[in-house]
């Protein structure tokens, strides 16, 4: 078993112990206890194919109060990315804080898939153990769906869910695929998926998640709420069906924000809104091929399955009331592999010492502190094993290489057609022109030949299969010790 599991397992059977000794030990104690400052609850909702603009805080038409509320009383993220702009491999590097090619998870694993997460790797839910926190991921997780690879084996109390993309079951408009099993625990509790259960997703995500914080709420806890929407197919509940007047897209939407709002309710009847750290965000932009079945990025470019920032750059608001300053915003580059070592640094986790973590703490961006700025000299944006981009301040260097554009979008749950265009190697200041179109490179030569000496060290690093570079620290994925 890898040695830091069980140190996790071991620091939360230990902290169940002291909470039997303090509820034995009577109310003097537990008065005692309660002087010690609590550690901060974390909640993560993390959205499936979102839009940079699909909530209102980011420009949508579609009302989003709850959301928008995150952000009024906390703080908006402008500039917030994703490792890469597909399912399995964006949720790696949320779990792990790590480029997901640096793991070796790459693109959406599905049914046939017989890899997952590495054993070896230290999930967020384990650094969460670590202080003994209780831990719950209810929604989509997708880094496997063989039992050594689900979510109770890599540090999570309680699971339920789907373990790969809803769009995964013999209904696909274009593939097969076997039936979709839902999953609570590790038992396998609804074979077979139907459209009448994708209709309660989202409610069903929600009135967990709910509970978990209303039977946790005297202890810190890690809720990690991953909504399978607003992932094709599009289902809403009956309750959403025409609620928006703008299409099953908007009703999708606005019961994300419904259930935003009862986390939100639940955090303030059970009186812990004051000490936990919210943050809401996506796995990655819109899948813009399903067209009304989509979201919008506006005013970025393309969308998910592209490193354009339309695929990677996604909305994102947190809120921590008296520690995330209200009503701020954050314009500094931040990303999901930031979050676990931020939550190392919270909580007081000292990271292992025998492993490469990209991801860097941004407490100091969280917080406004003067003069704080994004712990990250460079970003690199990588498509499979292959680096397509770099960003350092406001500048962004993308490479030779191809990648897909819409050129007739689907309608109403079938896919349009697209096609592989190329971009040369090419300058974009994102300041000025966050619409990646204007070309500076001729202008900024200095600009340029920085960048590619910083992409130069990711590919020693992390390689890069368009240059034919292997890179030295990369680690596996997990593989299935037999056949399910």
């Amino acid at each position: 078993m890898n040695p830091l599991r069980l140190v996790a397992r071991l620091i939360s059977a230990m902290s169940v112990a002291a909470a039997l000794a303090l509820a034995v030990s009577g109310p003097s104690a537990a008065a005692d206890a309660a002087t010690v400052e609590r550690l901060p609850n974390v909640v993560i909702v993390f959205c499936d194919d979102l839009g940079y603009a699909d909530v209102g805080c980011f420009g949508a038409k579609t009302p989003t109060p709850n959301i928008d509320r995150l952000a009024r009383e906390g703080m908006k993220f402008t500039d917030f990315y994703v490792s890469q702009a597909v399912c399995s491999a964006s949720r790696a590097s949320l779990m792990t804080g790590c480029y997901a090619n640096r793991v070796g998870i790459r693109g959406a694993l599905g049914p046939s898939s017989k890899i997952g997460i590495n054993a070896e790797e230290l999930t967020l839910a384990e650094v969460a153990k670590m202080r003994g926190y209780a831990t719950a991921i209810f929604g989509k997780w997708h880094l496997g769906h063989l039992p050594e690879f689900l979510p109770t084996r890599h540090g999570f109390d309680e699971y339920y869910g789907l373990p790969y993309s809803n769009d995964m079951w013999p209904f696909h408009p274009t593939a097969k695929f076997p039936p979709l099993p839902m999953i609570d625990g590790d038992k396998v509790v609804n074979p077979a998926v139907s459209p009448d259960d994708q209709k309660l997703l989202t409610k069903s995500y929600t009135q967990r998640s709910v509970d978990f914080i209303r039977r946790n709420k005297s202890r810190p806890f890690l809720l990690y709420l991953a909504h399978s929407m607003p992932h094709v197919p599009l289902f809403v509940s009956p309750e959403f069906e025409g609620k928006t007047g703008r299409g099953l897209y908007a009703d999708v939407i606005a019961e994300i924000d419904w259930s935003v709002g009862e986390v939100l309710k639940a955090l303030e009847e059970n009186g812990i809104e004051k000490n936990t750290w919210v943050v809401f965000t996506s796995d990655n932009g819109p899948w813009l091929s399903y067209g009304n079945h989509a979201g919008s990025a506006q005013p970025l470019r393309e969308g998910k399955a592209t490193m354009f920032d339309g695929g990677c750059r996604v909305s994102c608001a947190m809120r921590w009331p008296g520690r995330i300053p209200a009503g701020s915003v954050c314009r500094e580059l931040a990303a999901t592999i930031d979050i676990l070592p931020t939550l190392a640094e919270l909580i007081g986790v000292e990271l292992p010492k025998d492993r490469a973590i990209d991801g860097r703490s941004i407490v100091g961006l969280m917080e406004a502190r003067p003069g704080a700025r994004s712990p990250h000299e460079a970003y690199y944006f990588y498509w499979g094993n292959e680096l397509h981009a770099v960003r350092s301040g406001p500048w962004k260097l993308h490479f030779p290489h191809t990648y897909p554009t819409i050129i007739e979008p689907g309608r109403d749950g079938r896919p349009g057609r697209q096609q592989q265009q190329r971009i040369e190697k090419a300058l974009f200041n994102l300041v000025d022109d966050i619409t990646e179109q204007r070309d500076v490179s001729a202008e900024h030569p200095e600009f340029v030949a920085r960048l590619e000496a910083l992409a130069e060290q990711a590919r020693v690093e992390l390689g890069d299969s368009l240059t034919k570079r292997a890179g030295r620290g990369l680690r596996p994925p997990g593989t299935a010790a037999k056949a399910e």
